[in-house]
């Protein structure tokens, strides 16, 4: 089945609570933006994301960090496409330290899951329609 992979380093701008905490919110946009490069591998059409069937965050995000975001595609309908997804902290900010410091996590820290469903019309599937 399709993989697809992002890897970003989560800015000032993407802080939305006190102490440069990230919005679990944004972790789901990147899911969004996974399940759509997974959609145009396999089907050549962004498609539509009808729904999240489970979401959890299980770490905090800070300004500063790293973060590595994973889905794969893991069961194909006629029109719906069945997928999971992962967050993973790789490279920690060390705000204490001072405001430029950062390090490289031995392992890397699961900070998110989530499944979904994806939906790609079939006029608009241009692979496996």
């Amino acid at each position: 089945m399709e993989k697809a992979f992002i890897r970003m380093r989560l800015s000032a701008h993407h802080a939305h609570y006190g102490g440069n905490l990230v919005d679990g919110a944004f972790v789901m946009q990147l899911f969004g933006d996974v399940a759509t490069e997974l959609l145009i591998r396999n089907d050549g059409d962004e498609g539509l994301f009808r729904a999240y069937d489970n979401v959890e965050f299980l770490a905090p995000l800070y300004a500063g960090d790293y973060i590595e975001v994973e889905g794969e595609i893991t069961k194909i309908g006629t029109t719906s496409r069945a997928m999971s997804f992962t967050a993973y902290k790789v490279i920690q900010a060390l705000p204490d330290i001072s405001e430029s410091a950062a390090e490289v996590l031995h392992e890397r820290v699961f900070v998110a899951k989530a499944t979904g469903t994806c939906i790609v019309p079939k006029d608009k599937q241009r692979y496996h329609g």
